[in-house]
Parts: structure tokens; C-alpha cells; sequence
């Protein structure tokens, strides 16, 4: 795991101290080296299926599974533990031709306890229009009609709804886009329409760098968060000294130029600093030292992911309050930018290979790709598989949409008349 991202790894931590507290608190203090098939199964039933127990999703099952067992095969290979307490079964490997490492002769092994239900199609999205509300309800602490509520306390409205706004149009995630700088976030209003900036590999998940495309309606209110809440907050804290306490933090001493001086005296490239680095990063500019990460709280200092995720939870304990069903988390704004956007860019997509004839097609499709594979690279995401998850969601919006215009009588043939009293009419006059 020491190559994996941070994330990946602290969801792996979570997932196998549960199995292990479960083995020492359930299981008769046994210890992780003793664990067998029954203890595993025992851990099955608490998991899923015991009325005291959490009764955890497939998904959530199938992740905990994955965490347990590549430490047990560790561990095996090791010859730490003699067995893997993860039953296993055996599937025949496809062959290289079919873009599998194995031949279609050798065998494989995965975990027998995955639950096999975990859908890779479910995805939970937000229409424009249903997105404005909940940030406007949620994030803004307006009412459902649309004006500001006198009972809201929150003093950063302005700021979570930027911030929301540059997730659910850009696609970032919420790893990438908290840790975004001044020298990251396009902040220029001469320039019309999009402009994109460079996601780093250092905070790209897995390391997919790309480039991140920001329309001039969000660079407005990024510029104003920039020059109005982000500036009051950093003169707060100067003032309070909270920038001279931070210990060994890595300092730009030339606004200008984004090197950063690390605590041994060495110098180093922005882009080559991780989140947790960034989070220790200052500016040392004219007016004195200030946080090179974008997004500050109210005393000052980068915001941490959890801090985002708990305005989430409050965001949506607002809407269930007002009445407004609407719930979203941050991956869901990414959901919906790439459902909505590639279903705008298929629309043109198909529209403008319309009006074309055959070669031209061709030429077009050469220069201009395909929209899935644009989303793809605007997503982070190595494989196109991953993405067409989304033009799944497509078909199934658009079956929605159809059979929103099909009549319900003809469900119970009772509720449709044979005969028409013109019918009759006509009938009688006969």
C-alpha cells in the first residue's frame, strides 16, 4: 500500500481495523494471526445480516472484503499466518487476446463472500435545476422560495456555493479541489468563456493529471470569494499570528514564482507538493505571510476535507428542514457534471454529424474524438469502461423522459372504453 494514495490506504486502514477490533471483541480476544473461515463468516453475519448488526450495503461489504483479504494474502506470502481466513474460489483467467495479463489456461482466485449485487451502474446525480436548489437552500441558507432566511447563522454561504459551483462544473474531486492553490485557480475575468488550468499529479487522484476547463460565471464568484471572505480571514490571522506559529512550513518567497523553500533550506516546485504539504504551504507576498491554498476557514488556515463533508451533512439537514427533498455529497456534484455535460456534448456531438456526409464525418471524428472519451479525460478517469458508466444513466434518463409521455390507461384495459359514445352515434345511425 505504500504507493497507493492516501485515501485509498486510510479506507483500507478503516476497513481491516474493523475486522480485527471484530476478533478481538466478539471472538474471544483472538488475535489477527488465529484468524480462520468461521471467524470471517461470523464477521459476514454481523455485518449483513444480524438485526444488531450495521447491516452494510453491498458496496460497502465488497470494499471491506478487497481490504481484508490483500492483507491476508500479504501476510500468507509473508509466512506470517499459515491460512487465509477469506474463502476463496477459483474462475478460469481470460485470455491475453481479450485484454486479461493471464491465458485462458491458468487459474485465478477471488474472494467466495463478495456479494455479487454491488451495481457499477447506480449513479446518483443532480439536475441543473434540482443542483441550484440545494446549493441555494443547503449552502446559501436561503429559504425554498428563494430569499435569504433570517435565521441562518452561517457567515460563508457565498463561499461553500462557489465552492460548489467549481466542483459540479469542473468534475473535481473533493481531495483535488480542496487542495488547490492561488497558483492553480484560474482567477482571470478578461478572458470569455473557458479557461483551464493544470490538476498536478501530486493531488490528481492516481495520478491523473489533466487539464480542468472553469467557465467565466464561476471565475467571477471564485474571484470575488478571492478578493472579499478569503482576504478578510487572512488579515485575521496575520493579525492574530496564527501564519508565524505554524512549525516548518514550506514558504514562497517570490509570489511570482510558485517554488516553495522546504524546511531543510531546499527548494521545490508547487506542483510536486502533495495535500498534506500544501496544507503547510505560505506565501511570504508584500503584506506578509498568507496560505497559498485557496480555500481557508474563518480563522484562516486550508480547509480540511472533513470540514467540507460536515457543510455537506449541514446542507442537507437544512434542506430536510425546509421541506426541500434534495441531498447531495460531493461525488454526486461530480456525477452530475458528467452525466449533464456529456449529454450536451452528445447532443452536438450527433447534431453536427448530421449535417455531414460521409467523409466529412470521418474527418470530424478524427479531429474532434468522441464526447465519452473527452468526459473521460476531463473526469481523471485511465479507462473509458469507467466512464460509460455514465451513458448508462443516459439511456435510462431518456427511457424516463419517454415514459413520462406514455398514457397510464392502457395499463388496465377496464379503464379504456371500446366503443366511443361517437361511435355509438355513428352506429345507431347506420
Amino acid at each position: 500500500m505504500q504507493d497507493a494514495p492516501k485515501n485509498t490506504s486510510n479506507g483500507y486502514a478503516r476497513d481491516l481495523a474493523a475486522f480485527l477490533n471484530f476478533l478481538w471483541r466478539a471472538r474471544g480476544e483472538k488475535s489477527w494471526r488465529d484468524a480462520t473461515e468461521a471467524d470471517h463468516l461470523a464477521y459476514l453475519v454481523w455485518r449483513r445480516r444480524d438485526s444488531q448488526g450495521p447491516k452494510v450495503e453491498d458496496a460497502t461489504w465488497d470494499r471491506e472484503v478487497a481490504a481484508v483479504n490483500r492483507f491476508y494474502k500479504w501476510q500468507l506470502a509473508a509466512k506470517n499466518v499459515g491460512v487465509n481466513p477469506i474463502p476463496q474460489r477459483h474462475y478460469r483467467l481470460r485470455p491475453v487476446e481479450a485484454g486479461a495479463r493471464g491465458r485462458g489456461s491458468e487459474v485465478g482466485e477471488t474472494p467466495a463472500t463478495t456479494s455479487h449485487g454491488a451495481s457499477t451502474e447506480k449513479i446518483e446525480w443532480l439536475p441543473a435545476k434540482s443542483y441550484r436548489r440545494w446549493r441555494d437552500v443547503g449552502m446559501r441558507g436561503y429559504t425554498p422560495e428563494g430569499m435569504p432566511d433570517p435565521v441562518f447563522r452561517g457567515r460563508w454561504g457565498a463561499r461553500n456555493a462557489s465552492f460548489c459551483d467549481l466542483m459540479v462544473r469542473t468534475g473535481l474531486r473533493l481531495s483535488e479541489q480542496s487542495a488547490l492553490t492561488v497558483f492553480e485557480v484560474p482567477l482571470d475575468l478578461n478572458i470569455g468563456g473557458y479557461q483551464r488550468f493544470w490538476l498536478p499529479p501530486k493531488i490528481a487522484k492516481g495520478g491523473s493529471a489533466r487539464w480542468v476547463y472553469v467557465p467565466a460565471s464561476v471565475r467571477r464568484d471564485l474571484a470575488a470569494y478571492s478578493e472579499i471572505d478569503r482576504a478578510e480571514v487572512i488579515e485575521d490571522a496575520r493579525a492574530a499570528g496564527r501564519y508565524r506559529r505554524m512549525r516548518c512550513p514550506f514558504v514562497v518567497e517570490d509570489p511570482a514564482s510558485p517554488k516553495a523553500r522546504q524546511p531543510g533550506g531546499s527548494m521545490v516546485k508547487v506542483s510536486q507538493l502533495d495535500p498534506d504539504e500544501r496544507r503547510s504551504l505560505l506565501i511570504d507576498g508584500p503584506d506578509g505571510l498568507e496560505p497559498a491554498v485557496f480555500w481557508l476557514s474563518e480563522y484562516g488556515m486550508p480547509m480540511a476535507r472533513s470540514s467540507w463533508q460536515d457543510l455537506f451533512s449541514q446542507a442537507n439537514a437544512r434542506c430536510r428542514k425546509h421541506g426541500v427533498a434534495l441531498a447531495a455529497h460531493a461525488h454526486m456534484l461530480r456525477h452530475s457534471y458528467a452525466v449533464i455535460t456529456l449529454e450536451q456534448l452528445q447532443r452536438g456531438h450527433i447534431a453536427n454529424l448530421a449535417k455531414m456526409n460521409p467523409k466529412q464525418r470521418e474527418h470530424w471524428i478524427r479531429v474532434f474524438g468522441d464526447p465519452l472519451d473527452w468526459v473521460r479525460r476531463r473526469l481523471g478517469h485511465r479507462s473509458v469502461v469507467t466512464t460509460q458508466i455514465y451513458q448508462h444513466n443516459l439511456a435510462e434518463l431518456a427511457m424516463e423522459t419517454r415514459m413520462a409521455l406514455v398514457s397510464e390507461a392502457w395499463e388496465d384495459p377496464r379503464d379504456t372504453p371500446l366503443y366511443t359514445d361517437d361511435d355509438l352515434a355513428d352506429s345507431e345511425e347506420a
